[in-house]
């Protein structure tokens, strides 16, 4: 997960998740919620997926559908 979030531009949002020791585990329903800057909201989402596709873990689910709708305007 630290992967995902090196870009100082992308945040990585804990919702679902708690600490075991050293390691960060899922807890339920929507665990993660990663969020990026950049100059419009396409390259935003872009490089938001990009980030997401650095964390992996069991039963993992990435929504493709994000900023659909702004994306329209």
């Amino acid at each position: 997960m630290a992967d995902a979030a090196a870009d100082k531009d992308v945040v990585v949002f804990h919702a679902g998740t708690k600490a075991d020791g050293a390691k960060v585990l899922t807890n339920g329903g929507r665990v993660l919620g990663v969020t990026a800057v950049d100059a419009n909201i396409k390259a935003a989402r872009d490089r938001a997926y990009t980030a997401v596709e650095k964390i992996n873990f069991n039963g993992a689910f990435c929504r493709k559908d994000i900023a659909w709708r702004a994306l329209k305007r």
